[in-house]
């Protein structure tokens, strides 16, 4: 497979997504019938892109296994074997996601080999590790996102829940007090998350009494009270409290390491990680939650979190900070006149477009393929090099 071809994308449909969001950037009708969570764009098992090739779809895995060098690149072939190493995803959040936190690799191997000498079907919902890869990932944001990231300073923590004054957790929140490490935290946040279910109800409720009282004072307030009125009684109604509450502007990033508790609360983003699909949730869902295992997991150090903001890498392309060998994120920004030409030095590469109008020419086969809001590309590493024009602006998901 020597040529840029037109990609047809799986839509996952879980309830926290947007009924217009997704339709919108692909120009369907909307609102849709189901909420559309994800756009996948890549080869995971769960699920997978097409390719158009010769007016025929094809899947991309199977694609892959025939032509692994083709498409792939000797250099991405010889590091992962004919697999791509990520996955591209639209995420487009109306309600807010679970808390949660992805496996690192050593994790991801021995729960997925433990769950599959338990017998567990593959698709079993209460299946916690789907695969055996770790899931370290990039969100950008497109709308104003919402997001929670990784544990705040003790110090902060301790101050908030002192500020929000839950007497049902008094002798925890001293005992964090007195204990302001990593060590002090995990106590607390195990303590918490296992209590029974009455006690985190009467928690929650005197909680959020006082968040509602100051409502307009601190976006913690509001975040509170409004997962509460989602998950009224939910132990991760607290979680403003105790992690990093961040706004991600059009455009900027951040990143999230394994083992770092996160949420997406609101907003829609381009989201590019390694092929896995191995999440451990703790709260804020009706799907399956095992706080063992995601207490094994966590990593419980204090979390600075560093916006991302794209840096200059040639003309029309800024790529975002990477912290990981499977994928990075870039953004592809053309204007009449002003084209795009790719570097010759390339592997695999996925481009969506999120606005305008532009084509895209490889260089040698004279192929030229119209590109709009919603098309998304795969560029084979046997493409040489390939030229974008037009007024658009796209993402690009390729292997550093």
């Amino acid at each position: 497979m020597k040529e840029i071809c037109i990609l047809r994308n799986p839509i996952q449909n879980y309830a926290w997504g947007s009924p217009t969001a997704i339709p919108e950037l692909l120009g369907e009708p909307t609102p849709s019938d189901k909420p559309q969570a994800e756009l996948w764009m890549g080869a995971h098992v769960k699920a997978h892109s097409e390719v158009l090739v010769d007016g025929n779809w094809h899947p991309l895995p199977e694609l892959m296994e025939k032509s692994p060098t083709e498409i792939l690149g000797k250099r991405v072939t010889e590091r992962f074997g004919a697999k791509l190493p990520f996955l591209f995803k639209v995420i487009a959040a109306a309600k807010p996601l679970s808390i949660q936190a992805h496996p690192n690799l050593d994790q991801a191997r021995e729960g997925f080999a433990r769950e599959n000498r338990m017998g567990i079907p593959p698709t079993d919902p209460n299946r916690n590790y789907r695969d055996d890869n770790h899931k370290p990932e990039t969100i950008c944001a497109l709308t104003p996102f919402w997001v929670l990231n990784g544990f705040r300073k003790v110090s902060d923590i301790v101050s908030q829940l002192r500020g929000i004054n839950p007497s049902g957790i008094s002798e925890e929140v001293k005992d964090l007090e007195a204990h302001p490490d990593s060590d002090g935290l995990k106590r607390f946040f195990s303590k918490i998350m296992r209590m029974e279910n009455l006690r985190q109800k009467h928690v929650v409720e005197e909680a959020v009494g006082v968040a509602e009282r100051s409502r307009g004072e601190d976006p913690v307030f509001e975040w509170m009270i409004r997962l509460q009125e989602q998950y009224p009684g939910d132990i991760g109604v607290l979680s403003p409290v105790l992690l990093n509450l961040v706004q991600l502007q059009p455009g900027e990033a951040m990143f999230v390491y394994a083992g770092q508790l996160h949420a997406y609360l609101e907003g829609t983003g381009v989201e590019l990680m390694a092929n896995s699909d191995n999440v451990l949730r703790g709260g804020l869902t009706s799907k399956h939650i095992d706080v063992p295992e995601l207490l094994r997991v966590l990593d419980f150090a204090e979390k600075e979190i560093a916006i991302l903001t794209p840096k200059e890498q040639a003309d029309g392309e800024r790529a975002y900070p990477w912290q990981s060998e499977e994928f990075r994120l870039s953004v592809i920004t053309v204007n009449a006149g002003v084209p795009y030409t790719s570097p010759d030095d390339r592997s695999v590469e996925i481009l969506i477009c999120v606005s305008g109008k532009a084509s895209a020419r490889d260089l040698a086969g004279h192929k030229v393929l119209e590109l709009k809001r919603g098309t998304s590309i795969l560029v084979p590493a046997a493409v040489r090099q390939y030229v974008i024009e037009g007024e658009a602006t796209l993402y690009k998901a390729s292997v550093p």
